[in-house]
């Protein structure tokens, strides 16, 4: 890397983004910056849900679970969040502090990119009352009016209906299919590629 010079022109030296406080607040939610402080909520939330969850996700062994393996992937969150590598936020209920879901945008790229990939989940207590479609939203609007993203890419897995029918729904585009993309629950499966375009830039 080349030195700057002290006369070296500020209005060129790219400022690292920063964006406002993630804590948008929706009719039954309120979506939070994920932090260390919500490791006991997020041990919970992922012991209640592990075998609803698992058919959708990697292979979780034991040590996954413990207290401080889910403390260090919250600081490991808390540190993308802050470095605008990703957005990992937490769901809880508006009036209580239940945690309710997760969603995470991740792989941000920025340059002629300008995109990430989304993931989700739910608590199944919680399925089928719209709340990730209400979360989903919300989040949405911020990563693409504040952090001024382009597109944010979604990939399911084809027997997964209501991912199929919660994308669609959020305006998600189908854009292709990607055999054997992910290695989840111990098999590599194909999955459903798609994306959804930020409106102002169409």
């Amino acid at each position: 890397m080349i030195p700057l010079s002290p006369s070296f022109p500020a209005a060129l030296i790219t400022p690292k983004p920063r964006f406002p406080p993630i804590v948008p607040i929706t009719a039954r939610l309120r979506l939070v910056s994920a932090a260390v402080s919500h490791a006991a909520s997020v041990r919970a939330y992922l012991l209640e849900n592990q075998n609803y969850l698992q058919p959708w996700e990697p292979l979780r062994h034991a040590a996954f679970f413990e207290p401080y393996a889910v403390a260090e992937r919250l600081q490991g969150m808390a540190q993308r969040n802050a470095n605008g590598e990703a957005l990992h936020l937490l769901l809880f209920g508006r009036e209580s502090d239940e945690l309710i879901g997760v969603c995470n945008f991740t792989n941000i790229v920025r340059g002629a990119f300008q995109a990430c990939h989304l993931g989700y989940s739910i608590a199944e207590r919680s399925q089928g009352q719209g709340l990730m479609h209400e979360g989903l939203t919300a989040a949405i609007a911020h990563v693409f009016q504040n952090m001024k993203l382009h597109r944010i890419m979604a990939n399911y897995r084809p027997e997964n209906m209501r991912s199929a029918r919660l994308l669609s729904r959020l305006g998600f585009q189908r854009e292709g299919e990607a055999q054997s993309y992910l290695q989840i629950n111990g098999a590599w499966c194909d999955h459903v590629l798609t994306a959804l375009i930020n409106p102002a830039e169409r």
